[in-house]
């Protein structure tokens, strides 16, 4: 027999530990047999497995880690198993599984058997030779000094602090080198596109066996079959039922905010911030605010601009306060290639989709040249009236020559992009989204920018805009914010006609 089919009969022989199915033998999913089959393959150096939350992650890492211990999917001497979690306490949850799990094996077996909770959390077998041992560390670098492991487990990987959590992983790798161990990476979506688990599952080296269960991006939380995608195991009898999560999603839906959120990314498997005290906006209201069928172009247009750099993005907004109507394009310059560029950020092919999508073009070399950028946005505007533009007052003297390179004459408004400007243009665009006075068909720019925008507050609790990540483009989302903003301010200005002239 293969490693992977002894590691799978080896787990279906024991008892699950605790729960409503207390004492009776562990059924594997087809999912996780297929998971052990690609990460007990010789070519596999890396297994990487992406679930929702309650998928029986924990009795799968336990059910590996002691199948290892014991011999059955590896036969080195002195087998060391680290697994790693974000905290102690974590760690320790895994150890409690996999000490459950050993309650069932033969009475002769577990007569080899330590377990030692002080200093370390440790599980030690002294058959087949003795000194195999499983340790659970939390995840600091420190912890796994001088290791040389067989096989290395990192728990919940998309959720460790990110600096410790990425010095630990270097420090596993390097450390089953030593001996041609294995890692296997489980846990829930990181979440972000940037995260090294992301980096894992969208760009696989070789030797990397990947498998992750998350549905496509923008569907409603309570969609029935996205939540069985995230949750292959709910069908199997592994964690909740399919119906227990659909109410839990439609609670979630009800209460809005953090609870939203924290549902998409823990029990729907999705790529988004579990912390949302800080979001500019919740994925759910922005979907709410995108149509299939964009309101008419009534009225002036306010245009929001925001200038890129070298390696910014620039772009415009465009908002018909009459009607709601928001459209944005973003620009790169051509040097380096979308596809390039993309892969720098972390986000793969996004921006080569957005091309495609003619929501993003490109310009210039190394430079979005500004002049030709504003005369891309009047194009786009197809002779429609324009209100004002609205700009950072930062970029003022560039804004201009620009301008003036365009050959346009349209009122600016300035704006700055500290707490003052700033928290009164982030309020008005919450409040119109919130009150449905914002638009949108769906923009995988727009969607993109709101992602990765976070807002700063103050001491006095004012937020304005700010990146969730070093490689984040916002710009299209502060394009939209300015445009919004002053087309709200606009609106609530009252009209004065005009008095008749008085003669004396």
């Amino acid at each position: 027999m293969t490693a992977s089919k002894d590691c799978i009969a080896f787990i279906g022989g024991l008892l699950v530990p605790e729960g409503p199915r207390a004492g009776k033998p562990i059924k594997l999913a087809k999912f996780q047999k297929q998971f052990i089959r690609g990460a007990l393959r010789k070519k596999t150096a890396v297994a990487v497995l992406s679930v929702g939350r309650g998928n029986g992650k924990s009795t799968l890492t336990a059910g590996i880690a002691l199948s290892d211990l014991l011999g059955v999917s590896d036969q080195q001497p002195r087998r060391e198993i680290i697994i790693a979690a974000r905290t102690r306490d974590q760690a320790h949850i895994v150890y409690q599984y996999a000490a459950g799990l050993a309650s069932s094996l033969p009475e002769e077996t577990q007569e080899l058997i330590t377990y030692r909770r002080s200093p370390r959390l440790e599980i030690e077998y002294e058959g087949d030779g003795g000194g195999h041992i499983i340790r659970c560390i939390a995840a600091d670098a420190k912890n796994a000094l001088g290791s040389s492991p067989t096989l290395a487990i990192l728990d919940e990987r998309g959720h460790w602090n990110a600096d410790k959590g990425d010095d630990l992983e270097s420090a596993l790798l390097s450390g089953l080198g030593k001996r041609g161990g294995r890692a296997l990476i489980i846990s829930t979506s990181a979440p972000d596109d940037q995260h090294s688990l992301s980096q894992w599952l969208d760009h696989p080296p070789e030797g990397t066996f990947t498998q992750e269960h998350r549905p496509p991006p923008g569907l409603p939380a309570d969609d029935l079959d996205s939540i069985l995608a995230a949750n292959p195991g709910a069908n199997s009898g592994i964690g909740s039922s399919p119906q227990w999560l659909q109410a839990q999603a439609q609670r979630a839906i009800a209460r809005g905010g953090s609870a939203l959120s924290a549902f998409r990314l823990y029990n729907r498997n999705e790529r988004v911030s579990g912390e949302r005290r800080d979001l500019l906006l919740t994925t759910d209201d922005w979907l709410d605010a995108e149509v299939s069928e964009l309101p008419p172009r009534e009225g002036g247009a306010v245009v929001g601009v925001d200038l890129g750099g070298s390696a910014s993005m620039s772009a415009a907004a465009l908002y018909w306060p009459n009607t709601g109507r928001l459209e944005c394009i973003g620009a790169f310059p051509t040097n380096p290639s979308l596809a390039d560029r993309g892969a720098r950020d972390g986000v793969s092919g996004r921006y080569v989709e957005m091309q495609d999508r003619h929501e993003l073009i490109t310009m210039g070399d190394r430079v979005v040249p500004a002049g030709q950028f504003l005369t891309a946005i009047m194009e786009h505007l197809d002779g429609a009236p324009v209100t004002c533009f609205t700009a950072d007052r930062y970029r003022q003297a560039e804004f201009e020559e620009a301008m003036t390179a365009a050959k346009l004459r349209v009122p600016v408004c300035w704006r700055g992009q500290g707490f003052k400007d700033g928290a009164e243009d982030v309020e008005r665009f919450r409040k119109c989204v919130f009150d449905g006075e914002v638009q949108v068909t769906p923009s995988l720019l727009l969607r993109s920018a709101f992602s990765d925008a976070v807002t700063v507050s103050d001491v006095a609790g004012n937020a304005k805009l700010a990146k969730a990540r070093a490689t984040g483009r916002i710009d299209a989302a502060a394009a939209a914010i300015l445009a919004v903003a002053e087309g709200d301010r606009r609106k609530a200005r009252p009209m004065h006609k005009a008095r008749q002239p008085v003669w004396a």
